[in-house]
């Protein structure tokens, strides 16, 4: 079975690169366009079985377009960063890494998902509905969050963190951070991306500034993230440490050595076993910890990672994890037991 790509980016040198690569290894391309020619209505006429993004400056018209894709069902593969030359000794592994994730994305598409496409139109998945009892306790004035939870994904990730985010109403009492395993020159691109029919405000990580409830905080990418006993973000001079940037591990334990038990845990779709090293002291911290069901997910190894810890306590589709959240506040904030279903 051939299967056929599509490529859009923003460079003639990227393009380039990316066309060689594929062809070499016997992937039909489809499409090689910069995504500034292509329009968004024109999206679901190109019947490919994934695209590849390769987006090296931010622009809205691009970042409109990386939406768009995010809310079909075609695997979607950005944040690789630049390609290398193809004579640098940096290529061999660059090419490795980007048919590896290719694959495995191909090989696990999502089997069940709330977002549609019908005839060319986006169906925004339905949000949940605001219970009542926690509707009481939405404050207008904007609070720092006195509970706050980290969503942490990889490969395949930032559609399902949108999806979560699409259907969990606004106005609760909580704050969330979003660790995403990514290239840097992407990381201004995720807030619209993830954000863009959500109620929740997305925004990148400011140093001295608090996580607020109703928003979702975006871990930067290249500097460690930590908490000052007041609950404010730093963010550190110094990078990750260990293999990945972020660090989901090093975040989990940032995040649950301050806030404890009123803390938690998301891990979404992607690869590798980040985050399974942190799983026994957030637990013991008091943190709760879920996990994409992995029939859901894109990639779902990072997610089996957690699972096989036994530290993990509930696995579901995105739109099955927002409903958790509910029903989670609702038992911690008020003395009504009645559950979302």
């Amino acid at each position: 079975m051939i299967v056929r790509v599509a490529v859009l980016a923003d460079t003639s040198l990227q393009r380039h690169l990316l066309q060689q690569a594929l062809s070499t290894q016997g992937y039909s391309i489809a499409l090689n366009s910069d995504p500034q020619q292509i329009r968004i209505e024109d999206v679901a006429a190109y019947q490919v079985d994934i695209w590849l993004v390769n987006l090296l400056q931010a622009d809205d018209g691009k970042c409109q377009i990386l939406e768009h894709l995010y809310e079909t069902e075609t695997p979607v593969l950005f944040g690789e960063g630049q390609a290398p030359e193809r004579h640098s000794e940096d290529y061999p592994r660059w090419e490795r890494s980007l048919f590896s994730k290719m694959d495995k994305l191909l090989q696990n598409k999502p089997l069940q998902s709330s977002t549609q496409e019908a005839n060319g139109d986006l169906i925004v998945p339905e949000r949940l509905s605001l219970p009542e009892a926690l509707a009481k306790l939405t404050n207008s004035e904007r609070q720092p969050a006195t509970e706050v939870w980290l969503l942490a994904a990889s490969l395949g990730g930032p559609s399902a963190v949108k999806e979560f985010l699409d259907v969990l109403p606004s106005g609760l009492p909580i704050g969330f951070i979003y660790a995403q395993h990514i290239d840097a020159s992407f990381e201004e691109k995720l807030p619209q991306a993830v954000g863009r029919h959500s109620e929740w405000q997305v925004r990148l990580a400011q140093h001295c500034e608090a996580v607020y409830s109703g928003e979702v905080v975006i871990v930067p990418v290249q500097n460690e993230l930590s908490f000052t006993e007041t609950g404010k973000v730093n963010i550190l001079d110094s990078p990750w440490s260990g293999l990945y940037s972020p660090s989901i591990d090093q975040v989990m334990f940032n995040l649950t050595q301050r806030y404890g038990q009123h803390s938690g845990i998301i891990v979404f779709s992607g690869m590798g076993e980040d985050g399974s090293q942190a799983c026994a002291y957030a637990k013991k911290q008091g943190a709760l910890i879920w996990v994409q069901s992995a029939e859901s997910c894109a990639c779902p190894s990072m997610p089996d990672s957690i699972r096989k810890t036994g530290h993990s306590s509930y696995s579901s589709t995105p739109r099955g994890l927002a409903m958790a959240m509910l029903n989670h506040l609702i038992q911690r904030y008020t003395a009504n037991s009645m559950r979302i279903s």
